[in-house]
């Protein structure tokens, strides 16, 4: 699991760039983190491990469920492995569990990607299943990652981007844990130290 680059939350996502298939439009295109910066949008990158396997369509139908939702708040969704995009067009349209995936899966062949965000197991040439949302101004804000074998709620993912996209513009506050729109935010002042409880009432 070695040659990994250590891209931590808060810094700067280094440039990449990844060829695509895009199930919405049937064709295939490019990603680039720069054009991402360029559109002032979200991004949101789940790599998994491989195309034809048996957790994964489970994940992208799951992630499929709340897509409009991550588009509604600015943000661009893709599903990355190592495999082609080749790979990724047969997949689509022979799995009945991607039949309402409509976002972008990027082709990362090389590991190259996978390595960027630490994902990339050397051993077996497939990205461990990591889930990261980069902000508009290029800056990794979350980072999640499991192992082969435990897939991933994309509910969670969605309640992160919408705390990560009201923090935006209200900087001065928190979101809680279980945090969903319309609960209460911390404004984390020195009244509220110990006090968390009442701040909360």
């Amino acid at each position: 699991m070695s040659e990994q680059i250590t891209l931590r939350v808060g810094q700067t996502v280094p440039h990449f760039e990844m060829e695509t298939y895009d199930p919405a439009a049937g064709e295939f295109g490019k990603f680039s983190i720069e054009e991402a910066k360029r559109s002032g949008r979200w991004t949101v990158l789940v790599f998994y491990p491989a195309d034809f396997t048996f957790v994964c369509p489970t994940e992208l139908a799951d992630l499929a469920v709340v897509h409009s939702k991550l588009k509604d708040l600015g943000c661009d969704v893709y599903g990355v492995s190592t495999d082609t995009k080749f790979a990724h067009l047969a997949w689509r349209n022979s799995e009945k569990l991607l039949a309402d995936v409509r976002y972008p899966l990027a082709a990362d062949p090389t590991g190259a990607v996978s390595k960027i965000f630490g994902v990339y197991d050397s051993g077996s040439g497939l990205a461990l299943r990591g889930t990261f949302i980069i902000n508009p101004d290029g800056n990794l804000v979350s980072s999640e990652v499991n192992f082969y074998n435990v897939g991933r709620d994309a509910s969670e993912l969605l309640r992160k981007m919408e705390a990560n996209a009201y923090l935006v513009q209200h900087p001065d506050q928190a979101c809680p844990a279980k945090w969903k729109p319309g609960s209460k935010t911390l404004t984390p002042s020195k009244d509220m130290v110990g006090k968390v409880f009442e701040a909360l009432q």
